[in-house]
């Protein structure tokens, strides 16, 4: 039988009688043939060496016949058989293609009958209300559609028809599903939207009505299908996004937030009102058990009435069965988490240690109530934040510990300074009672009864030796100082790291102090010399407490505090710094206005001038009256050593300045030295008034009156005054060649300016020049 290709090429005309075939069939038998021949001569040849020339030659030119039939042969394939191959092979594409463009259209055909089916069976459903149907055949048009989209070379203009009329179905299903949603969860909302009043709280209400009405009675329950339904079509998130929006501000977060309120629940025949009552409370926060219960009631209402419904035919990334409540508790749990952080849990953490054995019914009913939540679906088995949060109590207790002793701290810092209160030597801080620990012991070896005896034999130590001595300090700084002694000894009761913070939090307390005093009572600190004198007791006052405040607890608080970590007399030299520098700087300004009133006095010159003299006395009156006046506002405050040595330093600047305008004057008269004595025995007479004590400082009095040990110049400004009712040999004899009296105040030249001042040039005034020196 010849070969499909013989037979194309034959038909065509183009080919002989004799195919291909055979005649390649019968070359190859015939080169076979000469091939043996052309052995057996070869073997003849030279093997058997037979003459046979002639019959050489014959094959010779029998092969050459054969290679011209061959070149025929090959000719003829070349050029006609090859062009009929490809000849055919086109044809054969072409009726592929049109084979394939048919098969193309009939599966946009199938395509497009199927979405019709799909549209019809749609309405139907639709028509029936079995919604979850209606929403199946309209994800199938859908489908059918995309693939549609997806072929190549279809009519742009019938697909966008399709399209429109698909979406507008959507639509239609969507505000079906909408209208019944809206009949199953109905809100009544306050009119206003403000979530903080409780009375707008009151108003609202929650109806769930999960049966028909009586003109639906067959129709049947609509939760199983509108939700589901929702679902297929990728619509229910969006839903339950915003039902857990208003879920969240008008029902869960008040419950959370309001001790008063709680909810109540109606029930209707056609399904129940969930609504709000308020109940009298001294309560500011609720407690967390009450709100577990109350958030647990709401929750398992919604969850009973509606989303106990599982939607099948869904499934999420991880191929497991939507599930609506799962749905609703990703959208609602992080606020009502938060939420019960925030305004709940934060306030029943306890603020003293002794009370935190109680918190584990905190615990426990955290614990039980995520359970019931996670029973419900609502929560997956990860989320546990809520729960965290409570177990976490420790360090939340110790944050807020810390928290509530800077608040305090910086209100006693920020309040008035004014308002004081009397140290003693006898004044002590209550330490609360610690427990014994073994590393305060020190062993002490016995000393030989002579050493003893010779102890004995020295003088002792008051008991008020190491004490602060009497004076005057804020009371916000001893309750702040109660307060670090408090928050100390709740450190030695605490676990270790709540120890090491509340330990750290005391220390930031006196950082606080040393930053926030000087700036927040800066403009008073400068103006009222009163409330710097207070300022300087309060940082010695907590100064003197802090050298022994961390060796008081050291030993009862946790490593490393105890192995020295716990110590306070690093700040002791700031706090120091702190009310010197203070309390300097008052003297100062208070030196300066001393200066500016007596630079009033035009130089104590030319006394004889009455208007001169006035001058100079309201000038000495108005330094006495400010030494009075301090002394009355530091007199009862500063301790007396520190009140006598300030007022001393003040007096003296006062007189030093008159003994230097006094001495630079060249000409004193008979009637200008009486005046000037008159002025320099008003500041004798009334300067030392100020060291005068107080009545309770009766056994400070000798201690007080011993002006010269605080005015440096007291005697020479008496040798001043001496000098100005001298006569001269009054001056020589007390100058004494240099070591009497006058000798030990006043220099040489010093004296002589003042005679040659104070008494005519003549021979008298010469010879007692002459004996200064």
């Amino acid at each position: 039988m010849a070969s499909f290709v013989t037979e194309v090429l034959a038909h065509s005309g183009r080919l002989e009688k004799e195919d291909l075939s055979t005649k390649i069939s019968r070359l190859s038998r015939r080169v076979e043939e000469v091939k043996g021949e052309v052995c057996d001569m070869i073997n003849k040849k030279y093997d058997e060496f037979l003459p046979s020339m002639q019959s050489a030659e014959d094959l010779v030119t029998q092969v050459n016949n054969l290679n011209r039939d061959v070149n025929t042969l090959r000719s003829t394939i070349e050029n006609e058989v090859q062009n009929e191959l490809k000849v055919a092979v086109s044809e054969f594409t072409e009726l592929k293609q049109q084979l394939e463009k048919n098969t193309v259209i009939l599966g946009v055909l199938n395509q497009l009958q199927e979405f019709n089916s799909a549209i019809d069976k749609y309405n139907t459903a639709l028509t029936e209300k079995t919604y979850i149907t209606a929403a199946e055949h309209l994800e199938k048009a859908q489908s059918c559609l995309k693939t549609l989209k997806s072929r190549k070379g279809c009519e742009l203009k019938v697909l966008k028809a399709l399209g429109i009329e698909l979406t507008v179905q959507r639509q239609n299903l969507l505000y079906h599903l909408g209208e019944e949603w809206q009949k199953l969860a109905v809100w009544k909302l306050p009119p206003s939207k403000d979530h903080s009043s409780l009375d707008m709280i009151l108003k609202t209400e929650l109806h769930l009505c999960t049966l028909p009405s009586s003109d639906e009675a067959n129709s049947g329950p609509l939760l199983g299908s509108v939700l589901p339904a929702l679902a297929v079509l990728g619509e229910l998130s969006t839903k339950l996004k915003f039902f857990s929006k208003l879920l969240l501000n008008y029902l869960l977060k008040p419950l959370i937030s309001y001790p008063s309120l709680h909810a109540v629940v109606e029930s209707q025949p056609q399904g129940v009102i969930l609504r709000f009552e308020s109940s009298k409370t001294n309560l500011e926060h609720p407690p967390p058990v009450e709100v577990f219960l109350k958030l647990k009631m709401v929750l398992e209402l919604i969850h009973k009435h509606l989303l106990d419904v599982s939607v099948e035919n869904q499934r999420d990334e991880e191929g497991r069965i939507v599930v609506l409540a799962e749905v609703l508790g990703d959208l609602i749990w992080e606020e009502i988490a938060e939420s019960i952080i925030k305004d709940c849990l934060v306030y029943s953490i306890p603020t003293n240690s002794s009370k935190l054995e109680q918190y584990e019914e905190v615990i426990k009913a955290t614990e039980e109530f995520e359970n019931a939540l996670k029973g419900m679906k609502y929560l997956k088995g990860d989320a546990t934040e809520l729960l965290k949060y409570a177990r976490n109590v420790n360090a939340h207790f110790a944050s807020k510990k810390c928290q509530d002793v800077i608040v305090t701290a910086r209100n006693l810092m920020t309040s008035d300074i004014h308002n004081t209160v009397k140290i003693t030597p006898d004044s002590k801080v209550t330490v609360p009672k610690l427990q014994s620990s073994g590393q305060e012991k020190v062993k002490v070896e016995k000393s030989p009864s002579r050493d003893v005896l010779a102890l004995e034999s020295e003088v002792k130590l008051s008991q008020h030796t190491f004490s602060l001595p009497t004076c005057r300090i804020s009371e916000s700084v001893e309750k702040l100082m109660k307060l670090a002694y408090q928050t100390l000894s709740e450190a030695t009761s605490s676990n270790k790291p709540c120890a090491i913070q509340l330990f750290y939090t005391v220390r930031n307390i006196f950082h606080l102090f040393y930053d926030v005093v000087p700036t927040y009572h800066k403009e008073n600190l400068q103006k009222l010399p009163q409330l710097s004198a207070i300022h300087h007791n309060n940082c010695m006052y907590i100064a003197h407490h802090l050298l022994t405040l961390g060796h008081q607890f050291r030993y009862h608080l946790p490593s490393p505090l105890s192995d020295g970590a716990a110590t306070f007399v690093d700040m002791v030299p700031g706090f120091r710094r702190l009310g010197t520098e203070t309390f300097l700087a008052q003297m100062r300004s208070q030196k300066g206005d001393l200066l500016d009133r007596l630079s009033n006095a035009r130089s104590f010159s030319n006394m004889e001038d009455e208007e001169n003299y006035t001058s100079a006395h309201k000038a000495i009156r108005q330094v006495i009256h400010q030494l009075s006046r301090l002394g009355k506002v530091w007199q009862d405050v500063l301790p007396v050593a520190i009140y006598c040595k300030a007022m001393g330093t003040l007096l003296n600047t006062a007189i030093t300045e008159i003994i230097g305008k006094i001495t630079a004057l060249e000409d004193i008269s008979t009637e200008d030295g009486e005046r000037l004595y008159a002025l320099c025995r008003t500041m004798i007479e009334e300067g030392p008034l100020v060291f005068t004590p107080l009545p309770e400082e009766g056994k400070n009095k000798k201690f007080q009156e011993e002006v010269p040990i605080y005015v440096q110049k007291w005697m020479k400004f008496k040798e001043l005054m001496i000098i100005l009712q001298a006569n001269l040999q009054e001056i020589v004899d007390r100058w004494a060649d240099g070591k009497g009296p006058l000798a030990t105040e006043f220099s040489t030249n010093e004296v002589k300016s003042l005679i040659r001042a104070l008494f005519q040039n003549t021979e008298r005034r010469a010879a007692a020049l002459a004996k200064i020196k």
